[in-house]
């Protein structure tokens, strides 16, 4: 089977790869590290005005999902670009909130969801204490075993590799729902957030190699390239078959999760840990070859580079999801 994307898709693509291009994310990044939010939420309108968190909300709550190859595919250009914010935990709630069955809290949420104007953290404790940019978010919503409240506020914000991603535990709230109806929800949701996950690990890889290449090409040894040594193209062409693995990958589990197939969990957990894999290989492949110059925080690679591990193991780590392949 050959997953392709249509020139629909393609062209898709292209538009949010050239709106985040011309957004200076590297700026927004820092902004966001320091509390800053204003820039990233530029950039979040702007991704809101092309569709992207509709593709996740139903029409009937005025969006035009849910799309899952669709949002892989606008979900690899925000890991290209390395955007900041609560992206997958916003399009995660928007599933769960779909999937729960509650009108009034669909009701609710959905709609500014779906216009850009909701910017919502999830936390699934099962997976983890900490909430995403809970700081940055209008709500937190927090999964505990069988109930689903709303955060009252985010507790102090925690050290993080990775200085775009802010973390913080969930304080207080209000109960929302529960039963075992929250507990299918959530299970559908973090499916949602690991897929959209793993499409963002596979963007992010591809602006490491393509980085790397650029950088071996200009910096010299011997009088010459580094880029034409053997062991250097060896090395940047195994990380290029990874990525390249890892995209068929991402597509099926999309299209597995849009028909309901009963095996989109057992791909979306492969689609995640080879992603995640290919993603991590590019981080170290672009530090190495970068040398020195690959630690600084004034590099602006050094963003991707840190954003890589801590995505690798955001909803489901890689032995996590090895185990629910095995198990499935």
């Amino acid at each position: 089977m050959r997953f392709l994307l249509d020139a629909e898709q393609r062209e898709f693509a292209r538009s949010l790869d050239g709106l985040l291009a011309s957004c200076d994310t590297p700026a927004a990044i820092r902004s966001w590290a320091t509390g800053d939010h204003a820039p990233g939420r530029a950039v979040w309108a702007r991704l809101a005005e092309a569709g992207l968190f509709a593709l996740a909300v139903p029409e009937r709550h005025e969006g035009f999902g849910p799309l899952p190859l669709e949002l892989s595919v606008a979900f690899v250009e925000t890991g290209r670009h390395a955007v900041p914010g609560p992206l997958v935990e916003t399009v995660a709630a928007a599933a769960l909130l779909d999937r729960l069955g509650d009108a009034d809290a669909a009701g609710a949420h959905l709609p500014g969801i779906a216009s850009g104007k909701t910017v919502v953290s999830l936390c699934l404790t099962a997976l983890g204490p900490y909430a995403l940019d809970a700081d940055a978010a209008d709500t937190v919503l927090v999964v505990d075993g069988d109930t689903l409240r709303v955060g009252a506020r985010p507790g102090p914000v925690q050290p993080s590799a990775d200085p775009g991603r802010r973390l913080s535990r969930p304080v207080g709230g209000t109960v929302l729902a529960e039963g075992p109806a929250v507990l299918s929800a959530a299970a559908y949701a973090a499916d949602v957030a690991a897929l959209a996950t793993a499409a963002q690990s596979l963007g992010l890889g591809r602006t490491l190699l393509a980085c790397t290449v650029e950088y071996v090409k200009q910096r010299t040894q011997f009088g010459v390239a580094i880029g034409s040594f053997q062991a250097v193209k060896h090395r940047l062409a195994d990380t290029l078959v990874a990525l390249e693995f890892a995209e068929p990958l991402v597509h099926g589990a999309a299209l597995a999760l849009a028909a309901g197939s009963p095996d989109a969990g057992r791909e979306i957990a492969a689609a995640k840990v080879t992603a995640g894999e290919a993603a991590h290989r590019a981080a170290r492949t672009a530090l190495q070859l970068h040398g020195a110059v690959g630690y600084t925080d004034e590099l602006d690679l050094s963003l991707w580079i840190r954003r890589a591990r801590p995505l690798r193991d955001a909803w489901g780590t890689p032995a996590a999801c090895r185990a629910r392949v095995l198990a499935d």
